[in-house]
């Protein structure tokens, strides 16, 4: 990817921090963020993020944020619309930060090529234990803002993402990567971040079977 342009998908997550960070290292230069938020594009999808949040970490990371606002029936127009904006702006590929769920994988493909942007996947295959202990021993701080209490105890909500916080999912049977929806992260700082993002978690609610840690930025930060 040496010398390419890319479009980041960002959640905010380590996953897709984790796919931005390879993309850097292996020459590629970032020249847009993309993140799908509820309509109304206040909260992110999925990372339950609030705009404001998303809009720290692309002033830290110093590239431009673009979003696009969807339930889930309207996800591919917004997607597709996306990705064919990044197109006719010069943009040469869309990093995504999938590791091993093929059904996405093909359908993020398919639908870039739609758009005419090549799909670039730099975690792929990768052992996800292995991908982790990389993203955290390069720096990265993150932490966990969503669980899914069908799949792992609430408890877990608002922890640091760390070793140990790993092992104590797995001694459960839990994916510690979360990548069949577990859980979801939040990164505020690492090796891709000019500066840390300034973050406040609140108290814990609950809605459906998930449990959420309200994410914003602390007071006076912007």
């Amino acid at each position: 990817m040496e010398n390419k342009t890319f479009v980041a998908s960002w959640s905010g997550g380590k996953d897709s921090a984790m796919a931005y960070y390879r993309a850097v290292q292996s020459g590629a230069r970032p020249v847009r963020l993309w993140t799908m938020f509820e309509i109304g594009e206040e909260i992110s999808k999925s990372h339950a993020l609030p705009i404001e949040l998303v809009e720290a970490q692309a002033e830290s990371l110093g590239v431009p944020l673009m979003t696009r606002g969807a339930d889930w029936n309207g996800y591919e127009e917004q997607f597709l619309d996306a990705m064919r904006e990044c197109k006719e702006a010069g943009i040469d590929i869309g990093v995504f930060g999938d590791i091993d769920l093929e059904d996405h994988l093909e359908w993020v493909r398919n639908s870039c090529a739609k758009a005419g942007l090549e799909a670039v996947h730099p975690l792929w295959k990768e052992s996800r234990r292995k991908i982790l202990e990389e993203f955290i021993e390069a720096g990265f701080e993150a932490y966990l803002v969503v669980v899914n209490t069908k799949m792992m105890p609430a408890r877990f909500v608002g922890r640091r993402f760390t070793i140990e916080l790993m092992d104590e999912l797995e001694a459960l049977s839990i994916d510690s990567c979360g990548e069949s929806g577990e859980f979801h992260t939040v990164v505020v700082d690492g090796p891709i971040f000019n500066k840390r993002v300034p973050i406040k978690l609140s108290s814990p609610y609950e809605r459906d079977h998930y449990v959420f840690v309200k994410a914003g930025l602390q007071e006076g930060a912007r």
